[in-house]
């Protein structure tokens, strides 16, 4: 077999490239589905409650399923103002739920008025799950406190497919005009930053499966995508697993297996897990498989003895397996984008955040939030305001840089040239301070902030921004993961903000205004 880099793009963020995609992709909106799988509970966070009710971050507490929301609705407004479409359309949007999910999904939903989407426009699939094996020998395994019934676990997020085909969404779609389907998974709070370059990509080459992708080092524990050519000349652009990656290369003649180059990262780009389908070739592909995926069996074992499991194990799919049955005329892809805007889950709790090796990413809510904070800073910084550096701390034993709390709603900035629209290079920012943007019409023209700053506009009010704002703003403090007598959405990052002082301005009617 022989193992390549297959063809793909790397973007470099802000520069005219990136711009040019960015564009194509609002545009391409309209034309798209939104695919959320979400059938996992946070357990492994140390949290209770489904992972999309979680913060994102805890400046505005704005949930996940919020955010993701959010970002549809503002893609759906700028895609149909750019093109001056007359008939606004409604972008679908499907969540995955599992019997562990659904049912709180859906409460979060209604009791939040779907968050501003309408209720038709959000559709919930229930996975099923399926019996777990008990040994090596793949015996049924029993439910420990019942010993008639059979113990079931999810059978994996590649079920979202085969609930695709069987809800004939997809056909309703197609008949609509819709040309993409976009799956993402439930906590990466940076995703919608790079969906508009991404999907322009997906429109600019015409690729029938475009893998967002990062930068990933040798050894990482994220999958790299790579080009296998079988001996008979089949060909597939596929996801290979961390663990697989090291021995398939040195077994296929990389003598040094997993190891970067001379960029300092691995040539295999790193899979993120979100997947830009182009629908017509989808349909095509689940009228021909029903949306079955490749299952695979991966039990952890007491001992090295790989005799006996340590819980019970069962058959799973995996969501970005979906090229493996692809025929080679089928372009397949993937889009490249700096780990700091497109890539940061929250999958990890404290605990095992803490033993990450210095240097690697924690994935916890943790830096989670830091990451979006970074990013916001990084785009402003990018569009000509001056933030100030980050400062060290240590929340839950994790390492984290704390950039300036900065947060905007989608429909203030989709995209990177809406940013250079609505900031001038003469605004600055403390590492200390804090601000909100809530509106569409928020405009920066020479603040100096060094304290905490939160303005909401309707999108009827225009707001110029300038002058200086001083106060005592919000601060970080720490607590303890273990202190039981706080919410767990707050233990498990380490902190809370202590409100000190801010300046907040509300415009609820239209006109012009100016903040000074």
């Amino acid at each position: 077999m022989l193992v390549q880099v297959p063809s793909g793009e790397v973007l470099t963020f802000g520069d005219d490239n990136f711009i040019m995609f960015e564009e194509v992709g609002v545009k391409e909106a309209r034309k798209a589905a939104f695919v959320l799988v979400a059938g996992g509970l946070g357990e492994r966070l140390g949290y209770k409650g489904i992972k999309v009710a979680l913060p994102s971050e805890t400046t505005t507490g704005t949930c996940f399923l919020q955010n993701y929301i959010a970002c549809i609705l503002a893609l759906q407004e700028a895609s149909c103002k750019l093109l001056e479409d007359k008939y606004p359309v409604e972008i679908p949007f499907v969540i995955m739920t599992s019997d562990d999910t659904h049912t709180p999904t859906l409460k979060l939903l209604e009791s939040n008025s779907f968050f501003g989407m309408k209720p038709g426009q959000v559709k919930l699939l229930k996975q099923e799950k399926v019996a777990c094996l008990d040994d090596n020998d793949a015996r049924i395994a029993l439910d420990p406190n019942d010993k008639y019934m059979i113990q079931t676990k999810p059978h994996g997020h590649g079920d979202v497919h085969s609930l695709l085909y069987n809800s004939g969404l997809l056909n309703i779609w197609h008949d609509a005009g819709l040309r993409w389907v976009l799956f993402f998974q439930d906590t990466n709070g940076l995703l919608f930053k790079a969906i508009p370059a991404s999907l322009g990509v997906s429109a600019t080459k015409g690729y029938h499966v475009n893998s967002l992708a990062v930068p990933r080092k040798a050894k990482e524990a994220i999958g790299g995508i790579t080009k296998l050519t079988h001996a008979d000349g089949r060909t597939m652009v596929i996801n290979v697993e961390y663990n697989q990656l090291d021995p398939l290369l040195r077994t296929t003649g990389h003598s040094d297996g997993d190891s970067n180059c001379e960029t300092g990262y691995s040539p295999f780009p790193g899979n993120i897990n979100q997947l830009i389908l182009e629908l017509g070739p989808y349909i095509e592909e689940l009228n021909r498989t029903h949306g079955a995926i490749a299952e695979f069996v991966n039990p952890k074992y007491k001992d090295s003895s790989k005799t006996s499991f340590k819980s019970s194990t069962r058959l799973e799919c995996m969501m970005q397996d979906y090229p493996k049955t692809l025929p080679p005329t089928a372009r397949v892809g993937f889009t490249v984008m700096d780990a700091w805007l497109a890539y940061a889950p929250v999958k990890n709790n404290p605990e095992d955040a803490a033993k990450v090796p210095k240097g690697n990413p924690y994935h916890s809510a943790t830096s989670g939030e830091m990451a979006i904070y970074r990013a916001n800073s990084l785009i402003l910084r990018k569009a000509g305001v001056q933030i100030a550096d980050p400062i060290t701390t240590v929340f839950n034993g994790q390492e984290v840089e704390v950039w300036p709390r900065i947060t905007w709603k989608p429909k203030w900035a989709l995209i990177f040239s809406d940013v250079k629209k609505k900031v001038n290079k003469g605004c600055s920012v403390s590492q200390r301070s804090t601000l909100v943007i809530n509106g569409e019409n928020i405009y920066f023209g020479g603040l100096s902030l060094d304290g905490a700053l939160l303005i909401n506009a309707v999108s009827e009010a225009e707001v110029q921004v300038t002058g200086s704002v001083e106060n005592k703003g919000w601060a970080f403090k720490p607590i303890d993961f273990k202190d039981n007598s706080l919410p767990e959405e707050n233990r498990i990052r380490g902190f809370v903000i202590e409100k000190l002082e801010q300046l907040e301005k509300n415009y609820s009617e239209p006109g012009q205004f100016s903040l000074h």
